[in-house]
């Protein structure tokens, strides 16, 4: 109960800030709308590895607890957020939060439930993620139409205490043995650096790219280039050098295992885009409120969770894992193609409709890749195993949202009328935040603007159709190899 609680924190940030977000910038009078939800992704994905060590070192109990704590705080800094850079300070803290909360409820459920039964769990945490996103897009909505967006912060602090109270009173698991001195003397100081750092480096160079520097610019291709060759210094360096590594060679050392993890990785791509951006389309091409954005993209939620728990009850009863991994890509693939034919005048029931394949895609996939990652293993393995999986889940939503973002500014820079961003000297990043005035804007400049909006949305959705594509292309050719047994 307390893992389902703490995961639909992380849900909740996730759905609610990306409906609110252009309500939030215009309050703030901010430009940087792209680092509030990648400062968030971007600390909790650098904090995952180092969190899945330390709950090998020190025990889960105090690493979810203590990132229970780190939630908290951060939420309490977004609420009282007075700047943008405020804001993103705070989403930073509730990042390394978020991050530890979701490595270490997957190590925890990894410790309780055998493999061949933890589909079944697996739907019932996409019930919680349903939940939440479901809830969060609403909730979201309704507070930022209102004026009450920094409550979306607020309403943490109560459910990371309930949260905590639960862990603190029912979580029974083994602490490991020895001193303080010891423990401390295991943690992988040196890997922590370096996949920091090359995250770190990742996303600032994507999130430059094409808005403030050109994707050509030593600016950009700078930081690209060094955290690309730091990621690959990561991994080697785990692999070979550290008495306690981060990450394991065994966990890269079957086909089977490779093929999950790049499953892992492409998926979260294509569905945080959609989950940021389709509310991006209904503001600012339909008209649509804050809440009702989030009223509209609910169809998401309501099929990712019974399709989430069908999966895993599949799964658990036949032992096999392939035909829903295959179902998934394929109707992922067919949804994301349909949001490519979204314009400014497509009906609003089309929109919506066009959500269901890719969210029957993303339930089957989000709680199915966890099997090709765990059946080669040995149980010890589980722990680190599934902190890296986290990590690739999380590093792909800071792609998702920052390749989003970069995409949509480079496009509207080009699209938008002249008429429109010349009253935006500082250029389409403060252009994003006027979203909720487009509806007032005179004819025909209103349906200019939303069309451009359209246009520059769907070379969004071109680009994760590319995505899913490449990543179906390549399990294709792998998967005769993908067939290792759950109780392997």
């Amino acid at each position: 109960m307390a893992s389902l609680v703490a995961i639909m924190i992380t849900a909740l940030e996730l759905a609610a800030v990306s409906v609110a977000l252009p309500t939030i910038t215009q309050d703030l009078h901010g430009s940087s709308f792209i680092w509030v939800g990648s400062a968030y992704t971007l600390a909790g994905t650098a904090f995952i590895p180092l969190s899945g060590g330390l709950s090998q070192i020190f025990g889960r109990r105090i690493v979810i607890l203590s990132s229970l704590a780190i939630m908290a705080l951060g939420s309490a800094l977004c609420g009282s957020a007075k700047s943008m850079t405020h804001l993103i300070a705070g989403r930073t803290v509730q990042g390394l939060g978020g991050g530890g909360i979701s490595a270490t409820t997957a190590i925890i459920i990894s410790d309780l439930v055998p493999l061949s039964e933890r589909g079944i769990y697996n739907g019932l945490i996409g019930i919680a993620w349903a939940m939440a996103s479901g809830i969060g897009p609403i909730v979201g909505g309704a507070l930022a139409q209102n004026g009450q967006w920094r409550w979306l912060s607020y309403l943490n602090i109560p459910i990371c205490g309930v949260a905590g109270a639960i862990m603190i009173l029912f979580l029974r698991v083994r602490a490991p043995p020895g001193t303080l001195k010891e423990k401390v003397r295991r943690i992988d100081w040196l890997g922590t650096f370096l996949v920091i750092a090359a995250t770190t480096a990742c996303v600032v160079g994507l999130t430059w790219s094409g808005v403030q520097y050109s994707w050509g610019s030593a600016s950009v291709l700078a930081p690209l280039i060094i955290g690309l060759v730091g990621m690959a210094a990561f991994i080697t360096y785990e692999c070979i050098f550290p008495a306690y590594p981060l990450v394991p060679a065994a966990l890269l050392s079957t086909i089977t295992g490779v093929s999950g993890y790049m499953q892992t990785f492409v998926m979260p791509i294509v569905m945080i885009a959609t989950v940021y951006y389709i509310p991006v389309y209904l503001q600012a091409c339909k008209g649509a409120s804050a809440i009702g954005s989030g009223v509209d993209v609910l169809s998401f939620s309501l099929v990712l969770a019974p399709v989430g728990i069908l999966g895993g009850v599949f799964v658990n009863r036949t032992g096999g894992y392939r035909l829903p991994l295959w179902t998934a890509w394929i109707a992922m693939m067919i949804g994301t193609g349909l949001l490519i034919t979204l314009d400014a005048d497509t009906p609003l029931g089309h929109a919506i409709g066009f959500l269901v394949p890719s969210a029957l895609g993303c339930g089957l996939l989000a709680f199915s890749t966890y099997f090709p990652v765990l059946a080669p293993l040995h149980v010890s393995q589980n722990g680190l195993a599934s902190a890296f999986f986290m990590f690739l889940r999380n590093f792909a939503l800071v792609g998702g949202v920052t390749i989003g973002g970069t995409v949509l500014q480079n496009e509207l820079q080009e699209r938008l009328p002249p008429a429109f961003t010349a009253q935006f000297p500082e250029g389409t990043v403060i252009a994003y935040s006027t979203i909720p005035a487009i509806a007032d804007l005179p004819e025909p400049l209103r349906t200019e603007v939303r069309e451009a909006f359209a246009a520059s949305l769907e070379v969004i959705w071109e680009d994760l159709l590319a995505i899913a594509g490449r990543q179906h292309e390549g399990k294709e050719s792998n998967a005769s190899l993908s067939t290792f047994d759950m109780e392997a």
